[in-house]
């Protein structure tokens, strides 16, 4: 019990310095914060702790709005995700949706062999779809490694797809709001973000490229 409430202060710890820090650079920051968020981006990326959305960009508090799951999927009937793209979206109108994900998923892993791990079996037969449709790109690729990166790569293509044929993003782009959605992916061996090419900003994009 020691040992856990010693782990609980060094967080609480953290927290003061960061704060303090901050403060003294810009003693107005949490002021200015508290007043209003006005985020340029919306990121959807994993809950893999490895992947620390606003951290791994360089971006401070305010900045940017972040919803995180297993596996970063966009699920149609998920209302926390469509939730969080609406208030993102309509209220705070970010101007770009970021689709995030990482080399070395454990839940696309899981997915890709057919590990059977409980209640999340059935949120990662999402990923389990990708690999399905995708099945013949898949065995074109060199080793289980480069298998799984591939599935990486193609669950955030999906997950884009996916974010595009929202009513939330084409409403927006109905209205003319600029809107604008990415898919990328994250190394967690280097540390580096690597666009996959996949900008959509509108209905006839979204034809083109997905």
């Amino acid at each position: 019990m020691r040992e856990k409430m010693r782990t609980l202060k060094r967080i609480f710890d953290n927290n003061r310095a960061w704060a303090t820090g901050i403060r003294e650079r810009e003693p107005d920051f949490f002021r200015e914060l508290s007043r209003q968020q006005s985020p340029e981006y919306l990121w959807i990326g994993c809950a893999d702790s490895r992947v620390p959305a606003t951290q791994l960009t360089g971006l401070a508090p305010g900045e940017m709005f972040v919803h995180r799951n297993v596996a970063n999927l966009v699920v149609h009937t998920d209302l926390n995700c469509l939730s969080v793209m609406q208030y993102a979206v309509d209220v705070l109108r970010v101007r770009h949706v970021i689709v995030c994900g990482h080399y070395g998923c454990g839940g696309v892993q899981a997915a890709l062999a057919g590990s059977r791990l409980g209640l999340i079996d059935n949120w990662l037969r999402h990923v389990q779809d990708v690999m399905e449709k995708y099945a013949q790109a898949l065995a074109r690729a060199d080793g289980e490694g480069a298998r799984l990166d591939l599935l990486c790569e193609l669950n955030v293509r999906e997950q884009v797809a996916n974010v595009c044929r929202t009513t939330v993003v084409q409403g927006a782009w109905e209205r003319g709001q600029e809107l604008s959605v990415h898919g990328w992916v994250y190394g967690l061996a280097d540390g580096l973000l690597r666009d996959l090419g996949l900008c959509v900003n509108c209905p006839e994009d979204l034809a083109a490229r997905l």
